[in-house]
């Protein structure tokens, strides 16, 4: 028996909804990607960003260089905005930007379009999501009920309606604990000063924290990687400094070094550390399961099993590169359909899955794999992909391309979604989710 699923657009837009903006959280890359996606489709929306500036989380490791060259990170229909509005173009297609550059050059001047920049909120951060007068157990009219947005600001709590909610508020406010358990740390209240997120600015913002101290390095991600480099660097620079990096895998097998890797600088980065454990640069302390956190005189301890003991490793610093996950806590009251492993949408799930595939290997994928019980509510960008690390930028332009055709009502250009990826070799096969995401995801 072959069961039919309908996919028309059943965003309502007749009487109260048709006058309501859809609600975009967050103003990252993805975020204001979708909000170009709904000025070309003349459908009215509010973008919602926490921090106090745009795309605050991507300014906060603005340091680190993306592996994708510029013709990788920009979104078409930003790239139409701002070439009709202010001449621009894309800078040095070739070329892989830091994220500052990427803010600066592209981010920056699209949030200031007009018909963008009157539509955004920062300092606003969205602490639950709901249907005006249900919650999730309530069925009857809940499709033309609109989105209940509730935020907090500087003034207090408040409410917004809306007939739709993209979230693309990503995963980087949300690492992946310590502790090998996926709880929170035991312990981790006592050293929480000393315990830092990942992508320091060592050798800048940064630097004064790190220089003449140990630092241990927990996680096997690209964000691991770029932050030990960096931390080699200060090693040289700074009498005193040492690097330990720390793993729960029995062997160090993080990223592709292939040949076949379009995205170069990407595929060095494995290579370059291996090079640093060699030399001594790095102290390399494998196989250990984090337990628990306690305070060592001015340092930090971290307990845990070690071939089959329980063992201690003391530091000055650790920084946490363990990975991010989804925040789903203000979700409660909306209907999701996620994938029990890794906390992306079911359908999109296995084209996702990190142990199978790269980067460069994701198909195309638009509204339909991202669809929810939920009429009318997307989660895009990182925030889609859960704790899979394979996050391309390009990809989460592609998804809300679909998406904003679906509430447009434009089911023939939702359904037919199309993107070109590099090829990237494998970003984590062999390791476990939570050991293989980088910043940024693992290409940027």
């Amino acid at each position: 028996m072959v069961t039919l699923v309908d996919l028309t657009p059943r965003v309502q837009t007749g009487d109260r909804l048709a006058t309501l903006p859809v609600v975009i959280v967050g103003a990252g890359p993805i975020g204001l990607a979708a909000a170009a996606n709904l000025v070309e489709r003349g459908i009215d929306f509010t973008v919602l960003e926490a921090g106090d500036r745009i795309a605050d989380s991507m300014q906060a490791w603005g340091h680190t260089r993306l592996f994708s060259p510029w013709k990788h990170l920009v979104d078409p229909a930003s790239a139409r905005l701002l070439e009709a509005e202010a001449g621009w173009s894309i800078p040095s297609p070739e070329r892989a930007p830091s994220g500052t550059e990427l803010v600066e050059q592209y981010l920056l001047p699209l949030s200031r379009v007009e018909a963008i920049a009157s539509r955004i909120r920062t300092g606003v951060e969205v602490v639950a999501v709901s249907r005006e007068g249900m919650d999730r157990t309530r069925t009857t009219g809940r499709a033309a009920a609109p989105f209940v947005v509730r935020v907090r600001t500087a003034d207090g709590v408040q409410e917004l309606t809306a007939r739709a909610v993209i979230d693309a508020s990503g995963t980087y406010r949300t690492p992946n604990p310590l502790g090998s358990s996926g709880l929170g740390l035991l312990g981790l209240d006592e050293v929480a000063e000393l315990v830092h997120p990942a992508l320091p600015d060592v050798l800048g913002r940064d630097r004064a924290t790190f220089a003449g101290r140990h630092t241990t390095v927990v996680g096997a991600g690209h964000s691991a990687a770029n932050t030990l480099l960096g931390l080699v660097q200060l090693v040289r620079e700074e009498r005193g400094t040492r690097v330990t990096w720390l793993i729960r895998n029995a062997q160090a097998v993080r990223v592709s070094s292939s040949d076949d890797d379009e995205l170069a600088d990407r595929a060095r980065l494995g290579g370059r550390v291996d090079a640093a454990v060699r030399r001594g640069d790095i102290a390399l302390v494998d196989g250990f399961e984090i337990v628990r956190a306690r305070r060592a005189g001015e340092g930090v301890e971290l307990v845990g099993q070690h071939g089959g003991e329980l063992v201690t490793h003391a530091s000055d610093l650790v920084v946490n590169a363990t990975g991010f996950r989804p925040d789903l806590d203000p979700l409660r009251e909306i209907r999701l359909d996620l994938d029990e492993v890794v906390e992306a949408p079911r359908r999109l799930a296995p084209l996702i899955d990190p142990n199978l595939h790269s980067c460069g290997t994701v198909e195309p994928h638009g509204f339909a794999e991202l669809r929810h019980p939920e009429q009318g509510f997307f989660i895009v960008g990182m925030k889609s992909y859960g704790r899979a690390p394979t996050f391309l930028l390009a990809t989460g332009y592609e998804q809300v391309r679909s998406v904003t055709a679906w509430l447009a009502g434009d089911l023939a250009s939702a359904s037919s979604v199309e993107l070109v990826l590099p090829a990237t070799g494998v970003c984590s096969t062999g390791l476990s989710v939570g050991d293989a995401a980088g910043a940024g995801s693992c290409c940027g």
